[in-house]
């Protein structure tokens, strides 16, 4: 049997527009709130948030055969709306295919999401599945958007200075962290797989043990990175850093999504906005930028 539909969507989150923009897109937040249950493995092959990348998934239940998902993005405007296509298969046959369309506006105190599928089944009870996985998949998503914390900085350099400031490992220690801190490396690989063991020194002499453990890495564009307590740790964040031409400058956003809400409420007492924020202005003033 084969059918069409269309099917609505809405969520009100209590987060800022951009961050429930970078929540929905970001490819480390989406592999964080992809799968509708806990029963349910997300595995994700490629990643590519832009006009005319797609992302590439295995959903993984015990004894059944996996779903593969393709999603081609087709039109991104940033904290506004976003089009993509979504084809479905099981064991080599499309099941699925719709466009999807996420609108995001200001509501309130935080920020509502829309999404409308148009869905062309090929199975029955498509339908159904679309409507019980789409629904689990934005709950997951509203929880991490609202403990999703996202900076931004624009730096007047190449973006090329800006990438190679990062992904250096003799001059990352040298700016990582915020204004008195500094950081006693203990091994660092920057590489897709690779990790970074350090302490960050407080001016009071404070150790903070960490350890980032390095996910993809394209190039120039951006990073996924997991941030544990220390060696071997807890992981406490997902996290990722993107770098975007902007007027002969660079835009870094920085993203992180806490393991917990209780962790993002931690974060956000001590300050962490502020404090990324002098983090990201130390390496303005390394690469010449302020």
């Amino acid at each position: 049997m084969s059918g069409c539909a269309t099917l609505t969507f809405e969520r009100q989150v209590s987060a800022p527009i951009e961050t429930l923009w970078q929540a929905w897109t970001a490819p480390a937040a989406r592999a964080v709130w992809a799968a509708p249950a806990p029963s349910v493995t997300v595995d994700f092959l490629e990643a590519d948030t832009r006009v005319g990348g797609r992302e590439v998934s295995l959903c993984k239940v015990e004894g059944q055969p996996d779903i593969r998902c393709e999603v081609g993005w087709l039109d991104l405007q940033p904290a506004r709306r976003s089009v993509n296509y979504e084809v479905i298969a099981s064991d080599g046959v499309t099941q699925s295919a719709a466009l999807v369309t996420a609108e995001v506006a200001p509501a309130g105190e935080g920020s509502r999401l829309v999404v409308t599928v148009q869905l062309s089944s090929l199975a029955e009870d498509m339908e159904a599945g679309y409507r019980q996985g789409f629904g689990a998949g934005l709950d997951n998503l509203a929880g991490v958007a609202g403990r999703t914390m996202v900076l931004r900085r624009v730096i007047q350099a190449p973006r090329e200075v800006v990438w190679q400031a990062w992904m250096n490992s003799e001059t990352l220690p040298r700016w990582w962290g915020p204004e008195g801190f500094s950081c006693r490396t203990r091994r660092i690989d920057l590489r897709a797989g690779g990790e970074w063991v350090f302490d960050m020194i407080a001016p009071d002499g404070t150790i903070y043990p960490n350890h980032h453990l390095y996910g993809e890495v394209r190039t120039g564009e951006r990073l996924d990175y997991t941030l544990l307590w220390g060696e071997n740790g807890p992981k406490h964040a997902d996290a990722w850093a993107a770098f975007e031409d902007t007027s002969g400058g660079t835009t870094v956003t920085l993203g992180m999504v806490f393991s917990t809400a209780a962790e993002f409420q931690e974060a956000q007492g001590f300050g962490a906005l502020e404090l990324g924020q002098q983090t990201l202005g130390k390496l303005a003033r390394f690469v010449g930028a302020a």
